[in-house]
C-alpha cells in the first residue's frame, strides 16, 4: 500500500499566558513506496511520533491530507484505517495469555467484518508463528522476556492483517545484544509480509540497518530522504552529518583561501573554484589516512583498539569537540607518536555554511 503525506501540518495551541503555539509537523510532504520499509530519524521532540499518530489517526493534523493508495484518509477514524500499532512499551494486557492478547483485535471485528472462533484462531497462530512465539501463546506478559512481548505485541499488530504497519520507537527498551536481534527480526518480517511500514527511532543505526529509506527530521522539519548509505555519503547539512555516524563526524573551523581548504595554517584539500571563505569542515572518522607526508597534522592522545581496526584519539585547535577520531586500519598506527600527519579522502570531507550549517558545494 503505498503512502502519501501532503503538506502535512500539526500545530498545537499555546499554553498559559506566555505561552505559544508549538509547530511539531511542518509542511511535511512524502511518498512512501508500496512494500517499503521507512525510518522516520530525529532527535526528541523532532516531530517523527506525532507524525505516526496522524498517520494512524489518533491525531488530526491542522493542515494537509494523507492518502493510502488512493483513498483520502485525513479524517477517517483511526479504527477504520486498518493500521497496526506496536507501541514503545508494547502496551499488553497483563491478564491475557498471548493468545488472548493476540486475539483481542479480532475480536473486536463487527459486522460484515466479523470472524469465526476457527478463523481467528488461524490468524493468531499465523502470526505468532511469523514472529516465532507459537511455543508461548498460553503464557502471560510478565512471564516473557522485553523480547518476546516485542514480537507477542508484533504478532497482535499483524493478525488483523493492516495494509500498513506503525512502530514507535520499539526496541528503546531492550538491550544491545536483544535489540539487534530483534530489529534483524522486524526486517525479516516486514520483507515477508511485504507490508508497507513506517518505524520511528532516535537511534541512527537502527533506522540505517533496516530502512530502504530514511526520513531525517529536525523540528517538524524534514532535513533529507533518501536511501540510508546515500545518505551518509551525501548529506544535505551539517545537522545531517552530525546526526548519522558512530563514531560521529568530526567538525573543525576552516577556510578557502586561493583554491585551498585550509585548517588551522595547513592546507588540506584542493577547493577547486569555490569563493573565498568561512566553512565549517566536517570529516567523517573513516576519512583520515596516516601518512608521514600527509598535510593535516593532529596532536595524538590515544589509541582505542576495535579489533580489525583502531580509533585514533586525536586533538587539533581548530577541531569543535574536545577530540578528533580517526577510524584506520590496526597496521597503520605507531601508538607512541606524539602527533600524527593525515592526508584526506576528498569524498569523506563536507563543506558547510557557518551560520546556516547548509552544504556548500564545490
Amino acid at each position: 500500500m503505498k503512502v502519501t503525506l501532503e503538506h502535512l501540518t500539526k500545530t498545537f495551541p499555546a499554553r498559559g499566558k506566555k505561552g505559544r503555539e508549538v509547530t511539531a509537523v511542518n509542511d511535511f510532504t512524502f511518498e512512501i513506496p508500496d512494500g517499503q520499509l521507512v525510518g522516520l530519524l530525529g532527535p526528541s521532540g523532532c516531530g517523527k511520533s506525532t507524525t505516526l499518530h496522524l498517520l494512524c489517526g489518533l491525531q488530526m493534523p491542522t493542515a494537509g491530507r494523507i492518502y493510502f493508495g488512493d483513498e483520502d484518509v485525513t479524517q477517517l477514524p483511526a479504527e477504520k484505517r486498518g493500521v497496526g500499532m506496536v507501541f514503545q512499551n508494547y502496551a499488553l494486557y497483563p491478564h491475557l495469555t498471548v493468545l488472548q492478547n493476540i486475539l483481542f483485535p479480532l475480536q473486536n471485528l463487527k459486522g460484515a467484518d466479523k470472524l469465526s472462533k476457527e478463523e481467528m484462531n488461524r490468524r493468531a497462530n499465523e502470526a505468532a508463528g511469523l514472529v516465532q512465539i507459537g511455543e508461548l501463546m498460553e503464557r502471560k506478559p510478565g512471564e516473557l522476556s522485553g523480547g518476546q512481548q516485542q514480537r507477542v505485541a508484533i504478532a497482535r499488530a499483524l493478525v488483523k492483517m493492516p495494509r500498513i504497519l506503525l512502530m514507535d520507537e520499539p526496541l528503546s527498551n531492550l538491550d544491545a545484544r536483544l535489540r539487534l536481534q530483534t530489529r534483524e527480526e522486524i526486517r525479516r518480517i516486514q520483507k515477508e509480509t511485504g507490508i508497507t511500514t513506517v518505524f520511528v527511532t532516535h537511534d541512527q543505526e537502527e533506522a540505517m540497518s533496516i530502512s530502504d529509506r530514511i526520513v531525517v527530521m529536525k523540528e517538524g522539519l524534514i532535513q533529507q530522504i533518501g536511501r540510508p548509505q546515500e545518505v551518509y555519503d551525501d548529506p544535505a547539512n551539517q545537522f545531517v552529518a552530525q546526526f548519522l555516524g558512530n563514531p560521529p563526524i568530526n567538525l573543525f573551523s576552516g577556510r578557502i583561501r586561493g583554491g585551498k581548504l585550509l585548517i588551522g595554517e595547513e592546507a588540506v584539500l584542493e577547493a577547486g573554484a569555490l569563493p573565498d571563505r568561512e566553512v565549517s569542515v566536517g570529516i567523517r572518522p573513516e576519512g583520515f589516512v596516516p601518512d608521514p607526508q600527509g598535510p593535516f597534522t593532529c596532536a595524538l592522545s590515544g589509541v582505542e583498539v576495535m579489533g580489525r581496526e583502531v580509533s585514533m584519539v586525536c586533538t587539533h585547535q581548530a577541531a569543535a569537540a574536545p577530540t578528533v577520531r580517526a577510524i584506520v586500519g590496526a597496521d597503520q598506527v605507531e601508538a607512541k607518536a606524539a602527533s600524527v600527519r593525515f592526508r584526506l579522502k576528498p569524498e569523506k570531507v563536507f563543506l558547510f555554511d557557518r551560520e546556516t550549517g547548509e552544504r556548500i558545494y564545490g
